[in-house]
């Protein structure tokens, strides 16, 4: 048989697939690359605190959410219904505001390092609790082995920083269970977002972007007025107006584009390789960190870079077949 009979003799439908799997793949890793951006953008912004970045770009994912959402509201688009828009809320305050609110308490009780550490095991959760049914194990444990031991190395020379005295006082307590909590959150956020979507095919990526971002506006307004800096503070900053457009700019690519780019993924993919995906994010986040510092990593950070690309690579190749067969046409 010729190579064109064999051509035109494939199943189309695998093909579709197969491309479905490849824009589902790309959207995940842009997604990380943009969300990578929020690991530098405070340090864009002197004198913004944290809570003040993730509040204002937060709101300025919400103000074009509601902008794109009027928009689209007036060329026919229907309104979501009052289902929709307590899943909407319930989904932001997981995945948005309620997620930060808990880690940024969690690193002012506890420090940095262990709550980065307890953050960074987000993939590995959801590699375990989002595996299809028809995925062995066998094929899942090189990316787990690989993720694992990159982050651990990641984080390794900041915890040997966490005294005896911490670790035993209330307040590392407390800020550790806020981490757990804020882990939580954001994993069931990607668990429970993906089936949303799935079994939601009616409302596309970029409407649901638009009514997660409304509501994520809505609650960074709150969680500003709540921990933010007073506006009178923050307008007489030295480099408030460049800080403010760091803000903004992250709340354009690293909310509302990456949401979208993250619901296209969720659509598409399991959501135990979507977690494998989430890895790229901290990839990102050193390339952006090095090339700000004019920096070259350390020994250790290149070993856990190459972890980190291997465990993406064994997780694609574990999920490949099964990914394709398990999308809904």
């Amino acid at each position: 048989m010729s190579a064109t009979n064999v051509a035109v003799g494939a199943d189309p439908n695998a093909a579709l697939a197969q491309r479905r799997v490849t824009v589902g793949l790309s959207a995940g890793l842009g997604a990380g690359a943009l969300w990578g951006l929020v690991f530098v953008a405070p340090r864009m912004a002197p004198g913004f605190t944290g809570v003040d970045v993730a509040s204002f770009r937060f709101m300025s994912f919400g103000l074009m959410s509601a902008v794109l959402l009027a928009w689209r509201l007036r060329h026919g688009e229907l309104q979501p219904t009052g289902a929709q828009m307590r899943a909407a809320l319930g989904l932001s305050v997981l995945g948005f505001t309620g997620y930060y609110t808990l880690l940024a308490l969690a690193i002012g009780w506890a420090g940095t390092a262990v709550p980065a550490l307890i953050i960074g095991t987000i993939p590995l959760w959801l590699m375990v609790l989002g595996k299809p049914a028809h995925l062995s194990w066998r094929a899942l444990w090189p990316g787990l082995v690989c993720t694992a031991a990159g982050l651990a190395l990641m984080v390794w020379a900041d915890l040997a920083h966490v005294t005896l005295g911490d670790a035993a006082s209330g307040q590392y307590g407390w800020g550790m269970a806020l981490a757990v909590l804020s882990m939580v959150s954001w994993t069931a956020f990607a668990l429970l977002n993906a089936r949303w979507v799935k079994a939601h095919p009616e409302v596309d990526s970029a409407q649901w972007t638009n009514w997660l971002g409304v509501a994520t506006g809505l609650g960074a307004l709150l969680l500003w007025l709540a921990l933010g800096t007073p506006w009178a503070e923050l307008v007489a900053l030295p480099g408030f107006v460049s800080g403010l457009m760091v803000c903004v700019l992250t709340g354009v690519g690293s909310a509302w584009l990456a949401s979208l780019l993250w619901t296209m993924a969720s659509r598409r993919l399991s959501a135990s390789l979507c977690g494998q995906l989430i890895v790229s994010e901290t990839l990102f986040a050193l390339v952006y960190s090095f090339v700000w510092d004019a920096t070259w990593p350390l020994p250790v950070q290149w070993v856990a870079a190459i972890l980190f690309v291997l465990g993406i690579v064994a997780s694609v190749r574990a999920h490949r077949e099964p990914a394709i067969d398990e999308v809904h046409l």
